[in-house]
Order: structure tokens, then sequence, then C-alpha cells
């Protein structure tokens, strides 16, 4: 069984940063991927960013979020991070971890992925 656990959401102004985490417990494959995912009301879910975590860490992100937001690691503490600098509001939505053993590499599209997190809220006022 795996879960998966977000925190560090929060409401702030435009232009400000936040760092999300994602917690994993549990028994899990070995070589997988995880990525943060993005979902506005009313709108699909859409990948932000996607790492490599049983391989060697290698990342993707989508074009709406390169230069701004940075996917990162910690082996040791079983957690994934999503740095996010330069917020917009229509960054505003809640934020999903997942994890997944497909066989795509770095895969952003929401069906590739089999384990979620609960979510977090991310609101940025203009």
């Amino acid at each position: 069984q795996v879960q998966l656990v977000e925190s560090g959401g929060d409401s702030v102004q435009a232009g400000g940063s936040l760092k999300l985490s994602c917690a994993v417990s549990g028994y899990f494959f070995n070589n997988y991927y995880m990525g943060w995912f993005r979902q506005a009301p009313g709108k699909e879910r859409e990948g932000v960013a996607a790492i490599g975590v049983g391989f060697g860490g290698e990342t993707t992100y989508a074009d709406p979020v390169k230069g701004r937001f940075t996917i990162s690691k910690d082996n040791a503490a079983k957690t994934i991070y999503l740095q996010m600098n330069a917020l917009k509001p229509e960054d505003t939505a809640m934020y999903y971890c997942a994890a997944t053993t497909s066989g795509v590499v770095l895969p952003l599209s929401a069906s590739d992925y089999h384990h979620w997190g609960q979510g977090t809220q991310v609101t940025v006022s203009p």
C-alpha cells in the first residue's frame, strides 16, 4: 500500500513563492516516477512537473511553469517537492502529487499515474 500526502499549499500574492511537499509512505516499487498535477475548478487535471525517483532524478516541466517551478526529491526523506516562484493567478488550483511505474518516461498525463495524494490548495491573488 502506498500513501502520498501533500502539504504546503497556501494563499499568496502574485509574484510570491510557495514550496509544496509530498511525503511517500508504505511499500512501493524500486523504480518509479512522481509528478505534480493541478486542477482548477471546471478544468481538467493537468501535469505540472515530473521526476524520476528510482532512476537518476531526471525532470520535465509543462511549458506554463518552465523557468518558474522546480521539482526535486529527497530520497532519504521519501519526499518530493515543488518550488513555485513568480506565482501568477492562473496558477491557482488544487495541487496533487502522484506516482507511477508506467513505461512512459516522465509522464505528464494524469492517465499514466496510479497513486494520488489528497491535494493541497494553492491560491494566488492578483
